[in-house]
């Protein structure tokens, strides 16, 4: 039989539940991946498309990038409600309403008739997208047993590795071959297929009535949503200005740091809270997220610096930037199939404390050659590449092992978890390298700079990855 120990010392029994037959298994598994990368390819292709919509649109890049700031914003708001949403009508159900909000924001956002219209349909496309990712994990890790769980995570890393790589490919072509309407259209028939598969294989959910209804935490919610949202907007706009302490920036962080505060001492201490924090008394959970935390802010906040350096510093098109990612890319997506797998058979710690040291000599060696001048754009791409190694064995690996042994009426709440730090920390990041960018300067020395300040939140990461589990049981 086998058996977790928590941080309190509580035994929770895994064995009880029964098993899922691989069939419906593979079944999540396949209309999960078909969602999540038309997600991940949305978010990779418009992000590509940004100076298109401002030609096409008339109005400043400025205004454009609102775009972007208004999904991020939309699925901080939503995905605190995941794991009640699920439980209230069901994953499928849930899933489902998912996939139908972002195909429908899909086909309104390619309908906009001006900047603010798109705008406001990208609200929607988050609403759905906010959704879509943490209720595709939950029902997923809700599948898997502990045997099964690091291949289920390794398959879900699936669109990591095809949406980076294709992303910019893709929305490219559509945007040479096409017209802008098409970076959104693409969704539609990707959309309607995943709403058959999912309607078709899920599994039903429970009939309505046989579950008890749970209650909505709402003043958490008035309070957490808000709060993110509020957060990552005076982020964003701090990062993007390179200065926190203007009003437009200072003034939302604050609240909305504020408003987080409130959550975190309302979830404490009321019965049925929005986000379940006891997940934190498990030592495993609590010790994965804080490595997580770490490494997502410096990984992902780098991601800003390889656009700005191949075309400002360096001046390279746009398509060849996009082209020297796709290396960096492969290497994330292999590696992170290869060690999610591994996973299941070896030391965890070993291989995340591994990860992370590889990570970070890459991050440090792609910050020494890009402030050299006119360094060859091969040694810089092999720098990029050993760190995108190092990432892949980070990731997916850290998340597996933080959410294996909880029990399975907690994985709901565990997604939702993973995926609100994921977001609030790929934003802290961004905020924070662009602020360094702008004090140094966006010359090699500036590169250099930030890209080691990138390295050294990697390398923070090892302390919390020393609490991880030494072997499996």
């Amino acid at each position: 039989m086998i058996s977790t120990e928590a941080a309190g010392g509580d035994v929770q029994e895994a064995s009880d539940a029964p098993r899922i037959p691989s069939s419906a298994l593979n079944r999540t598994i396949l209309v999960v991946i078909i969602g999540t990368v038309m997600s991940v390819l949305d978010m990779t292709i418009v992000n590509i498309a940004m100076r298109r919509l401002s030609e096409a649109f008339g109005a400043p890049l400025e205004t454009i990038q609102w775009t972007a700031t208004a999904y991020t914003l939309a699925l901080a708001a939503v995905i605190p409600t995941t794991a009640w949403v699920m439980a209230r009508i069901g994953a499928k159900r849930a899933y489902l309403t998912a996939l139908i909000l972002f195909t429908l924001g899909s086909l309104l956002a390619a309908c906009a008739w001006d900047a603010p219209s798109l705008i406001a349909f990208r609200v929607v496309q988050g609403l759905g997208g906010g959704l879509l990712v943490p209720v595709g994990m939950g029902m997923a890790m809700a599948a898997a047993d502990r045997e099964r769980f690091g291949r289920t995570m390794a398959l879900l890393g699936l669109p990591i590795l095809v949406g980076p790589v294709a992303g910019p490919v893709l929305g490219g072509w559509l945007l040479d071959a096409a017209s802008w309407q098409w970076i959104f259209l693409v969704n539609l028939p990707v959309g309607a297929v995943a709403l058959a598969l999912a309607a078709k294989l899920l599994r039903p959910d429970a009939p309505r009535g046989t579950v008890p209804a749970p209650q909505l935490d709402v003043p958490g919610l008035l309070m957490l949503s808000p709060g993110l949202a509020l957060l990552l907007y005076g982020l964003a706009r701090g990062g993007e200005r390179g200065d926190f302490s203007t009003p437009g920036a200072l003034l939302p962080a604050l609240a909305g740091a504020t408003l987080v505060a409130g959550f975190l001492r309302r979830a404490l201490t009321t019965r049925h809270p929005l986000l379940d924090l006891r997940l934190l008394n498990d030592r495993t959970f609590a010790f994965g997220i804080g490595t997580l935390a770490l490494f997502t802010c410096g990984y992902f906040g780098s991601m800003l610096l390889g656009p700005v350096y191949w075309q400002q510093a360096r001046g390279w098109s746009a398509t060849s930037t996009g082209l020297l990612g796709v290396p960096v890319g492969l290497a994330v997506g292999t590696t992170m199939q290869i060690a999610a797998r591994r996973v299941d058979k070896v030391s965890p710690r070993r291989l995340i404390r591994a990860g992370i040291a590889v990570g970070a000599l890459g991050m440090a060696l792609t910050g020494l050659l890009v402030g050299v001048e006119n360094v060859p754009a091969w040694q810089v791409v092999c720098a990029t590449v050993v760190m995108g190694v190092g990432s892949g064995m980070v990731l997916l690996p850290t998340t597996t092992t933080a959410s294996r042994d909880l029990p399975k009426d907690r994985m709901p709440a565990a997604s939702t978890a993973v995926n609100i730090n994921s977001q609030v920390c790929a934003s802290v990041g961004t905020a924070l390298i662009s602020v360094v960018l702008g004090s140094a300067g966006a010359d090699p020395s500036g590169f250099r700079t930030a890209y080691l300040v990138a390295a050294g939140l990697l390398a923070l990461a090892l302390v919390p990855a020393m609490r991880l589990p030494g072997r499996r049981d």
